[in-house]
């Protein structure tokens, strides 16, 4: 068991693949952004091998993000790799979804369990807009191809942004009226890159909760969190509706994660910079020991939660380049 200095049991796992994206996501990086070359960052066997030491640290949730964790070179084979490694009982992928048309189903068959779609609207021609080169179709049909392969629960991730989607929550809640999905919405969080946008921009969870019951009603709260999404219902939908406040109501006391990031930098908080390499010592003929005591060594550290109200913004790395 991997516990930090405030009793916490950090055993869930964020692995970036890549740095690299299909998208360019205007509250996530710039249009022109450049990625690292694949040289720099975790090979197969290496991503493997910390799945591995991660586990015998008591690790036994990963979530693999990105980027876009689609567009990595053997992605299928990771997964069958991780889903093997003991100890891991949940193996779950963020994604943007417009390759999983074609993916789905032989990543349900190598091990992966669910997978978390990002859909900021339904509008075409707005998501064109907010993603700069994505289709909505592209999206859609990797949506039906997920339910269809069983990656469920189906979880649908929409970051709002004021002038550009906020009216779209209404309809996004509605896709929870016949189907047994989760339509998650979450606040933006500032980070390098497109700083301006993402604090000039925001559309806080209350205010989205606001808009969504103008239409629908007051929302039923379940009483349960699912993870850092606090979980209500429109009466009488199939589905639920989950908010994420990580900047107005943060849940960090309850945080039991690290991120791995896609260069092989260990990083105890989404939104603080401080970072533990892990890939130099790893190919400079690091032992196992070395790495599991590098590792131990940040999750005692772990902070207590992001400086966000402090006014602390992270700007070594832009959102793609941590992973989700």
């Amino acid at each position: 068991m991997a516990l930090d200095r405030f009793g916490r049991n950090i055993h869930y796992l964020r692995i970036s693949l890549t740095d690299h994206c299909n998208l360019r996501c205007i509250y996530c990086m710039p249009e022109d952004q450049t990625f690292r070359p694949n040289k720099d960052l975790l090979q197969d066997d290496e991503i493997l091998t910390l799945a591995h030491l991660f586990a015998s640290l008591g690790f036994d949730k990963i979530r693999l993000t990105g980027g876009e964790p689609t567009v990595r070179a053997n992605v299928v084979e990771i997964v069958r790799g991780i889903a093997a490694v003991p100890g891991i009982k949940s193996i779950s992928m963020t994604t943007n979804g417009v390759l999983l048309a074609r993916l789905a189903q032989p990543l349900k068959e190598a091990g992966l369990q669910r997978v978390n779609i990002s859909i900021d609207t339904l509008d075409p021609v707005k998501f064109k807009r907010l993603t700069r080169w994505g289709k909505l179709d592209d999206v859609w049909q990797g949506i039906l191809a997920a339910e269809q392969a069983g990656l469920t629960p189906i979880k649908l991730n929409a970051v709002v942004v004021k002038g550009y989607n906020e009216e779209d929550v209404i309809d996004l809640a509605a896709l929870t009226l016949e189907r047994n999905w989760q339509m998650r919405y979450i606040e933006m969080m500032p980070f390098a890159g497109v700083t301006d946008v993402q604090t000039q921009q925001i559309i806080t969870a209350a205010q989205i909760q606001q808009k969504i019951e103008s239409e629908f009603g007051p929302l039923e709260l379940t009483g349960q969190y699912d993870g850092e999404a606090r979980i209500f219902r429109i009466h009488g939908a199939k589905g639920e509706l989950g908010f994420i406040s990580s900047v107005t109501v943060p849940f960090c006391s309850a945080c039991t994660r690290a991120r791995l990031t896609a260069d092989g930098v260990l990083r105890m908080c989404l939104l603080r910079e401080k970072e533990i390499d892990l890939l130099t010592p790893m190919r400079s003929g690091a032992t196992m020991d070395d790495l599991r005591a590098l590792i131990l060594d940040g999750v005692w550290n772990k902070p207590w939660g992001h400086g966000l109200d402090q006014g602390l913004i992270p700007l070594n790395r832009v959102m793609n380049q941590i992973g989700g």
